[in-house]
């Protein structure tokens, strides 16, 4: 009887021995896959990101000629002088006057000129000296910035993040199960081996894995915002249709054309908010409030150092005082009448509706901003921690690939266990488009590519 019994269980066995490794070797072919669409992009995202973590630090040292001041006690130039001073170094049309968060930092102001691009002209406003003229966002921090989000290389290329964001997501995920031990003993939370050997570097990029995981995730979704499909999407159901506010807020006024956005650095919630506008001049011949008035009422009112005032451009326009502190407590924006000073529009980060306060939050944290010095070391170590992840599988790759050949990993004896995975893949997918989208190029690539392999063999001589 127990002859019988065990006769029976073993091909039972065998073959679920044989499900297992065939769930693994999908897993880990559309892992591999995964990684070689992303990697270089995700290893760029790494570095630009743990520099940028400590962007101020390091404006600071490489533009110090022009960004930083000596404080003179009971000697500070008005707003009005140093946009003269500002005018005369660059002829053009004020646009946004920015207040130094520190008393040892410049004053910025930004013109348009008449042909070109804006300018940024830094002032130092206790002598009235002109420190610097160059492009707007044009500093080592600004630069950055714009590798960082793809911005230099226009929209297109800007959907890559949310590509390579998706992916990142379901590389962590396959990882997961890669990782997950099978009654091994070493490479779970250890590293055997040598640098020499591949198990060496397997086990670096399973535990670094492990690690980072959670953190690569949540970098992936918080980046995700700024992408140009789904974060386009999602701002505009978190901020709902009421010109770009938040839903919970009332805006009951009149509304221009203009974004934000164009004007002034702002709030991801609020980069499709419209400017309000006035009906005019309220008589004929009213003059506007002028740009010391204005800061005058913005400091009164308690917006925090730094805060930038775009200056009206229009009879109708507005001055729009608006401030990102790295406390999301105090982050701010508010539209004045350029008339009377009237408020027109005051909101905070509290007037958020709860999806635009929780991806504000994670913005804030995704930038080394929310828990200050420890942050910054944190993602720091996190974004090295993906190049390292990233050399790993480079080296492990190139160590298990075979002489001659791309090395990609073997199919599963049973093709069917390729469904249930591409539809986990799918779900995905569908919540991050352009993520799906390149699955199924991917896919297309995988079928056609083992086509082309079976007519090879099937026209060699037997």
């Amino acid at each position: 009887m127990t002859d019988t019994t065990d006769g029976a269980s073993a091909p039972k066995a065998a073959a679920q021995r044989v499900a297992v490794s065939d769930l693994y070797r999908a897993v880990w072919r559309w892992h591999f896959f995964a990684g070689l669409l992303i990697l270089p992009f995700i290893i760029t995202l790494a570095v630009s990101g743990g520099i940028y973590l400590f962007r101020e630090e390091l404006d600071k040292i490489v533009h110090a000629d022009f960004i930083q001041v000596n404080p003179v006690d009971e000697q500070r130039l008005a707003p009005s002088e140093i946009i003269d001073r500002a005018l005369k170094a660059q002829p053009g049309t004020v646009v946004k006057y920015t207040t130094p968060s520190a008393e040892d930092l410049s004053t910025e102001v930004t013109v348009q000129p008449e042909t070109g691009g804006r300018m940024a002209v830094y002032v130092n406003q206790y002598t009235g000296d002109i420190l610097e003229v160059r492009a707007d966002r044009s500093t080592f921090a600004w630069t950055v910035r714009y590798l960082h989000s793809f911005r230099y290389f226009g929209s297109g290329p800007r959907k890559i993040i949310e590509i390579v964001g998706g992916w990142a997501i379901l590389m962590v995920a396959t990882g997961i199960y890669l990782w997950w031990p099978r009654g091994q003993r070493g490479g779970v939370i250890s590293v055997r081996g040598t640098p020499g050997r591949r198990v060496f570097w397997r086990d670096v990029h399973a535990v670094t894995g492990l690690v980072t995981g959670a953190f690569i995730v949540f970098l992936a979704v918080t980046g995700m915002p700024w992408s140009s499909v789904w974060g386009a999407q999602v701002n505009e159901w978190a901020n709902g249709s009421n010109f770009g506010y938040p839903s919970g807020v009332r805006v009951e006024v009149p509304m221009s054309k203009d974004r934000l956005t164009d004007t002034a650095k702002t709030s991801w919630s609020l980069e499709q908010a419209q400017i309000p506008r006035t009906d005019g001049p309220p008589v004929a011949g009213a003059q506007s409030i002028g740009l010391d008035s204005a800061v005058q009422e913005f400091q009164s009112m308690g917006l925090a150092n730094g805060f930038s005032v775009a200056l009206p451009q229009s009879p109708t326009g507005v001055f729009s005082g608006s401030v990102y502190p790295d406390d999301l407590s105090r982050q701010r924006v508010v539209h004045l009448d350029q008339y009377s000073g009237q408020l027109l529009v005051d909101m905070s980060y509290e007037d958020y509706g709860p999806l635009g306060r929780w991806l504000e939050f994670g913005i804030n944290t995704h930038m080394g901003q929310t828990f200050g010095l420890l942050n910054q070391i944190v993602l720091l170590i996190v974004c090295v921690g993906i190049i390292l992840l990233a050399v790993s599988a480079a080296i492990m790759w190139w160590k298990r690939r075979p002489s001659g050949r791309f090395g990609v990993p073997p199919l599963p004896s049973d093709r069917k266990v390729f469904v249930g995975l591409l539809v986990l893949l799918g779900i995905g997918g569908i919540i991050f488009p352009l993520t799906g989208l390149t699955l199924l190029v991917m896919i297309a690539l995988d079928l056609g590519w083992q086509w082309a392999r079976r007519s090879r063999r099937g026209r060699q001589p037997s």
